[in-house]
């Protein structure tokens, strides 16, 4: 099926009811957390990140709630408004595993939003298809390095997919917004860039957060070997956009998917490949 005109009414009532039809029904207090060693434990409670990702599926909810009401189109509205309890529930899947496991992270009192509620909005989105983007890769790492049970990272796929849901409503609530105010391509293109950079400097904010509880020595030096070993930088990008293919897969081909990042992995991939054929290398 090719991708209905970005704007139009149908496009509209395709992404949103594509959304509230794929809806998941659960409990984060009734999951199958499992059991885990005093190693594992050790590993878990050594992540630095805990408070800030509480913290930051604690504010999604809150900037979501808080626009819902704005949005004067109903289909739109409904959509956003599943959305807004989605993230209230991450978050509250986060604080299942803060308490049931012990990790150091409370609540923090959520700070107050800008009057442009919509901008928020906007900003929290494109932030969201930066943070999938890269978690595809390092999830996958961290998969791979046996971090934690099996059965662990089966819980947080259920968190995965259901934020690879919000980024594809997002991106196609974005082109439909956007063609309706008369932007063309090129334009839509800069706003996304400019947007992901805005979302970039908050992330690398977020990281030297976490590091200063306990200036991040306990997990550099007790876990990253488990995901540096071997690590590479083109080996990191391609997990990003292997993963980010293999996701989408999940949802309909009639839907818009992020173009941006991919199409920035990829270019970056072929100059890593080309630099490395220069200099004789092979991966």
């Amino acid at each position: 099926m090719s991708v209905i005109e970005p704007g139009s009414e149908a496009h509209k009532h395709y992404f949103c009811q594509q959304f509230i039809d794929t809806h998941q029904v659960f409990d984060p207090e009734t999951l199958p957390w499992p059991e885990l060693t005093e190693e594992e434990l050790s590993r878990l409670r050594a992540v630095p990140f805990w408070q800030e990702v509480y913290h930051t599926e604690r504010r999604a909810g809150a900037i979501v709630d808080a626009f819902t009401p704005q949005i004067i189109d109903p289909e739109v509205k409904e959509a956003v408004r599943l959305q807004g309890y989605e993230e209230a529930r991450h978050a509250d899947l986060i604080r299942v595993m803060i308490e049931r496991y012990g990790l150091d992270a409370q609540k923090q009192p959520i700070e107050k939003f800008p009057a442009d509620l919509e901008k928020a909005f906007i900003d929290f989105g494109f932030g969201e298809c930066l943070d999938a983007f890269l978690g595809f890769g390092a999830f996958k790492s961290a998969r791979q390095s046996q971090f934690l049970p099996e059965k662990m990272f089966e819980i947080f796929d259920i968190l995965m997919f259901e934020e690879t849901r919000h980024i594809v409503f997002f991106i196609n609530y974005m082109a439909w917004r956007e063609k309706r105010r008369g932007l063309g391509r090129a334009r839509r293109s800069f706003k996304s860039l400019h947007f992901y950079l805005r979302a970039l400097s908050r992330l690398l904010g977020m990281v030297r957060r976490g590091q200063e509880p306990n200036d991040g020595r306990d997990f550099a030096v007790t876990q990253t070997n488990l995901f540096l070993d071997g690590f590479s930088f083109r080996g990191f990008v391609e997990d990003c956009y292997r993963e980010n293919a293999r996701r989408m897969t999940a949802f309909d081909p009639g839907l818009m998917q992020p173009r941006l990042l991919p199409g920035i992995a990829d270019l970056a991939l072929r100059g890593l490949r080309l630099w490395d054929k220069g200099r004789g290398l092979s991966r």
